[in-house]
Formats: C-alpha cells, sequence, structure tokens
C-alpha cells in the first residue's frame, strides 16, 4: 500500500476495511472476535476494541497458520466453531459465512473457495470424487492438468475449535520461506479421517486489497453493491453510477437523488425528499419534502425538516433548519436554528467561531434575515423579525422588530469623475 495506515485502516465507502469484515461476522451472529495483529498494529487494535472485538498479537509473523494459533490464547477454553478470515477483504457476506459454518457441520471441516476470471498464481482446490477437497496444490507445484482448474483456495477456514487449534499446533514450515500455512490443515484433519468441504463464493467476495489499484477496484465494486441495495429499496437514482454512498446511507423509498451526490457516513434521506445534484452530505438528516442543493454542503448536525429548502452554495453545519425554512443560496448556517418558515436572504454568515470556542444562533420562526447578514453568535433573532440587508447584527432583536445596523449613506456629486481624473493624470507622469 505504501502507506504510513495500516492496510486494514483504509476505508472503503466510509469505513475501515476491518469494519466491514467484522460487520459481516456480526451478521454471521458470530459471538467472539479475535483480530491478529502485528506488534505496530497499534491502530487496528484501538479500532477492534471499538467494534467490540479482541485483538492478539503475532510476533514474529510466521504465516498465516501461524497467525491464527496465536488466537489461541484468546479463546483458551472455548468449544465452538472458529472460522478464520482475512481482515483485507471488505467485500464477504454474513452469507458466506454462513453457508461455510453450514458445510463444516456435515464434515468436520469446510473451506471457501472461488473461481477468479483470471486463476493467475492461486492454488487450486482439487476435489475428490464425492466433491469434497482432496488437496490443494500451489501454483508453482501444480501440473499443468492440475493449474486447469478454475477453483482456487480463498483461506478461509471453518472448523471445531479444539480440532483446529491442534492442527495448528502440528503444522510445519518445511518450504522456502519457514512459515506455517493455513492450506496444511485439511491435510492433518484428513490423516485423521476427517474430510473438508468446500463453499464455492462470488469472485467478488473474495476480493483482497494489497495495492491502491486494488483499493479503488474493491470501492468501485461496493459502491454498485450499494447503488443496487438502494435501487432494490426503492430509492429514485437518475444516475446511480454518478451517485457515491457509504456503508451506512439510508435512502428511504421514494426519495430523489439526482446525479453526482456524494454521501459520506451517516447520512439518512427520508422518503419524499429530494438530493440535487453536485451536493456533499455527512452526518446529516433530511426529511420528507425537503429541497437540498445543487451544489449544497450538510455537516455532521445538520438537520433538514420537512420541506424545507437548502440552496446552491449553502453550507449547514451542526443546525436544524425547521419546517418550510428557506436558504436558497450562498450562505453558512453553523451551530444554529432556523425556525419554522424563517427566509435566510442570500450571503447570510452565522459567525459562530472566535477561535477559541463556537457559540450558537437561534433564528425564530417566520424571521427574514436580508441578504448579506453577519449574525454574530451567540444572538437570538425573534420571531418574525427582519434584518435589514447589509446588517451586521451583534445583539438579540425581539420579535416582529426591524434590526437595521449599517453606515449611513452619504453622496459626493462628481467625485468619481474628478477621482479618474486625477489618477488618469498620475499615471501618465510616471511615465
Amino acid at each position: 500500500m505504501k502507506s504510513a495506515r495500516p492496510k486494514v485502516m483504509h476505508a472503503v465507502a466510509g469505513l475501515p476495511i476491518l469494519g466491514h469484515v467484522v460487520a459481516a461476522l456480526r451478521a454471521a451472529e458470530v459471538e467472539r472476535i479475535v483480530v491478529v495483529t502485528h506488534k505496530g498494529g497499534d491502530e487496528v487494535r484501538a479500532f477492534a476494541a471499538k467494534l467490540g472485538a479482541e485483538s492478539v498479537v503475532q510476533d514474529p509473523q510466521l504465516g498465516t497458520g501461524h497467525a491464527a494459533a496465536c488466537a489461541a490464547r484468546a479463546l483458551a477454553g472455548f468449544s465452538g466453531t472458529v472460522l478464520v478470515t482475512y481482515g483485507d477483504m471488505p467485500l464477504i457476506t454474513a452469507e458466506t459465512f454462513n453457508a461455510s459454518f453450514a458445510a463444516q457441520a456435515k464434515t468436520g471441516l469446510a473451506m471457501i473457495g472461488f473461481r477468479p476470471a483470471n486463476p493467475a498464481m492461486y492454488g487450486r482446490m482439487i476435489l475428490d470424487e464425492t466433491g469434497l477437497l482432496d488437496r490443494i496444490v500451489e501454483f508453482k507445484d501444480a501440473t499443468d492438468a492440475e493449474r486447469a482448474v478454475t477453483l482456487c483456495n480463498a483461506g478461509i477456514l471453518s472448523a471445531d475449535a479444539g480440532s483446529f487449534f491442534r492442527w495448528a499446533a502440528r503444522l510445519e514450515n518445511n518450504n522456502a520461506q519457514k512459515e506455517y500455512y493455513l492450506t496444511d490443515v485439511p491435510l492433518l484433519a484428513k490423516a485423521e479421517g476427517v474430510m473438508c468441504a468446500v463453499v464455492e463464493a462470488a469472485q467478488t467476495e473474495m476480493m483482497g486489497v494489497n495495492s491502491r489499484a486494488e483499493l479503488a477496484a474493491a470501492e468501485a465494486a461496493m459502491q454498485k453493491r450499494l447503488r443496487a441495495r438502494a435501487l432494490a429499496d426503492f430509492a429514485g437514482l437518475t444516475a446511480p453510477e454518478t451517485v457515491f454512498l457509504s456503508y451506512d446511507t439510508v435512502l428511504e423509498p421514494d426519495c430523489q437523488v439526482d446525479p453526482y451526490v456524494v454521501f459520506a457516513p451517516g447520512v439518512t434521506v427520508h422518503s419524499g425528499a429530494h438530493i440535487r445534484s453536485f451536493s456533499h452530505l455527512e452526518g446529516a438528516e433530511v426529511a420528507a419534502g425537503a429541497i437540498v442543493g445543487p451544489y449544497a454542503r450538510l455537516r455532521p448536525g445538520a438537520v433538514i425538516e420537512e420541506n424545507a429548502h437548502i440552496g446552491n452554495f449553502v453550507e449547514v453545519k451542526n443546525a436544524r433548519i425547521e419546517k418550510g425554512a428557506k436558504a436558497n443560496h450562498l450562505t453558512y448556517l453553523g451551530d444554529a436554528r432556523v425556525g419554522a418558515g424563517a427566509n435566510i436572504g442570500c450571503g447570510t454568515i452565522t459567525c459562530n467561531y472566535d477561535g477559541f470556542g463556537k457559540y450558537r444562533t437561534d433564528i425564530g420562526a417566520g424571521a427574514f434575515i436580508g441578504s448579506d447578514t453577519s449574525l454574530v453568535a451567540p444572538v437570538k433573532i425573534g420571531d418574525g423579525a427582519i434584518t435589514g440587508a447589509g446588517s451586521v447584527v451583534t445583539r438579540d432583536v425581539a420579535a416582529n422588530s426591524l434590526v437595521v445596523v449599517r453606515a449611513e449613506q452619504k453622496e459626493i456629486p462628481g467625485w468619481a469623475e474628478k477621482f479618474r481624473a486625477r489618477k488618469k493624470a498620475e499615471k501618465a507622469a510616471k511615465k
């Protein structure tokens, strides 16, 4: 990855890769999750703890079999089924994990295989006449006939915990890398009379991430999945291929999303809302009948209530825009409440930050904020009040009052003509 960030902490659809794997395990009702990390994986361990997972350190790193064996310490006394999977497969699903559990229950051991478009250097899964796994052959050791097999090893395994850790402890490192490999487990199991079932999964689910190019490919595949899910849930996407969703984006039936919209994490768009093109939403909620955009930005804490309008080049952060309120263009509303039916004029700014603290602005129901008004927080504009265009409001305004804060207009006849003549003469003198 050529990155200071651990591979599994790179995000796909707004969530670190490891988060997708853990979510799939939780959906498959896995009770305990142990994340195996290297000794420098503090960021990974902190994230795993946040997700309710345990962590163990693999030091030194001696292969996949050794990594899985390291989990024995955390799972001492556990007598259920153990599943070993990779932390860099963001597209893996609970359905595939459940299929592995079901197959393992019948034979005692199960591994997952897949058929990639280009089998390349993957190990081949050779099945016996009953459809169970006979052996796994690494590409470099395979014959031409074995290389012609398209079923490849994904490296995901499920087994009885006691048996698995016994097999893992018996793995040998008789290879050039001097590492212990999970692919040797089926041979140890077979020696005890335990056969290995094979579950075939979709190629997309088995997509691992080992480079920036593969991270981009995983993002594209995840976006395709999320868009399909949104359409299946009856959201309206005019050009779905141009809309980017996060792992937790909620688009209710009959909401409308125009082309070129980005949803960062934490967004809910309710039925009947309309998100127009080139808008960016994060940590926001948009209610029925509301219109957002085009070119709008909703930041965390933005709540847009029913039939409110947030127009072009309007930014909303940690603010509630109540029913029917409108801010149609070129406005910043931060740390604020905009009352029902209020109208926010072009160029309005809530001045919420003084370099040290954030302060709130409260705009009452039915208030009219004139264009180019600066509201210096903390400040309250009463219900039905009006601010004159160009005002800088620093004190509370009573309900139904008019406040105008601007210098008196002064006009000097002929001044502009004299000014231009003087400047032309100065320029000529310099030449």
